[in-house]
């Protein structure tokens, strides 16, 4: 009976230590995807700010500026490009729109961004576009990779329209998460005119060329990612524009467009806090809590395998004990 046991509990044991690298080396990386449905609004602030009025073409301090971006999974262009790049692929439909004091649009930039679900790596497809131009990203933008690590990365910056790296500058504690802090800093750059501006009657894509005034751009990007989702749980920038030159400014030869250090609003941090804890939950399952419980429960069970093995190979003492001897017949 020990022996038949042993053999059963020495089968789930193999069955267990296997089972826990294919969790975390196979199965994990096939089923940790962005979903291409996902849709997500964030609200960004930065008070006080610098604005330029547009009516006087004069640069002054304003209580509040607001930038509300939407992400948008594009399902039936996910599923279009799927098709020819063989992979799973999320197509996300993004909009920054800013907004004043007021109430009124500053600017709005829309996006394409196109990638690959599982690890966050650009996918070049056509419709890959910021305000309308086509762009090549390389590098990542607004999610890290699942299991980020402590390194740097290319990000891509919208407004420049290209990638430079973003810098791991340590682990730290965020609303008692551990997460991985990340900085980019932009230098001063020639940038395009959004297309859609508050200037009525004027063409952005003209501006430059009918007037000589040109937009330039310098930011301090920085990010706190939760490394197991590669979810950013907070971001900020200290973002800087300047119209320069040209018969637009009057003479002038740069004049503020806008300044200040764009956060998140309190409330949609609590917001994003709460759901990359729940995800990370589940990626933890995957890469962590299961691989290592399986482990440890076949090397339990494969102890256990031993054990009774040991004793079905014991000799029964009811088999070795010497028989009596018989008693003598009487004669």
């Amino acid at each position: 009976m020990y022996r038949r046991a042993s053999l059963v509990l020495l089968a789930f044991a193999v069955f267990f230590a296997a089972l826990s690298p294919l969790l975390r080396w196979y199965a994990f990386p096939r089923l940790a995807k962005v979903p291409p449905s996902q849709y997500q609004e964030m609200v960004l602030e930065a008070k006080p700010a610098v604005l330029l009025d547009y009516g006087s073409l004069r640069s002054k301090e304003v209580e509040k500026l607001t930038i509300v971006q939407t992400l948008k999974g594009n399902v039936e262009e996910s599923e279009r490009i799927e098709r020819d790049a063989g992979r799973d692929v999320v197509v996300w439909d993004s909009l920054s729109h800013v907004q004043g004091p007021d109430g009124k649009m500053v600017s709005q930039i829309p996006e394409r961004y196109i990638f690959d679900a599982h690890s966050q790596t650009p996918v070049h497809a056509t419709g890959e576009s910021v305000d309308g131009d086509p762009v090549r990203r390389e590098g990542i933008e607004y999610k890290w990779p699942f299991l980020t690590e402590k390194r740097d990365y290319e990000y891509f910056d919208a407004q420049t329209r290209t990638s430079a790296p973003i810098h791991y500058q340590g682990t730290r504690t965020f609303r008692g998460l551990d997460v991985y802090y990340f900085e980019q800093t932009i230098p001063w750059t020639k940038v395009p005119f959004p297309k859609k501006m508050p200037i009525p009657g004027i063409d952005a894509s003209t501006l430059e060329k009918q007037t000589g005034t040109s937009r330039w751009y310098t930011t301090k990007r920085m990010f706190w990612v939760e490394p197991a989702t590669g979810a950013p749980v907070n971001g900020e920038e200290i973002h800087k524009e300047e119209l320069r030159g040209g018969t637009l400014l009057g003479g002038r030869d740069r004049v503020t467009a806008f300044s200040g250090h764009v956060k998140m609003r309190p409330d949609y941090v609590d917001s994003t806090v709460d759901l990359v804890t729940s995800q990370r939950r589940l990626v933890l399952l995957l890469t962590s809590y299961l691989p290592w419980g399986f482990l440890v429960l076949g090397g339990g069970l494969l102890t256990l395998a031993l054990v009774l093995e040991a004793r079905a190979r014991r000799p029964d003492p009811r088999q070795t004990a010497p028989h009596p001897e018989p008693a003598p017949v009487p004669t």
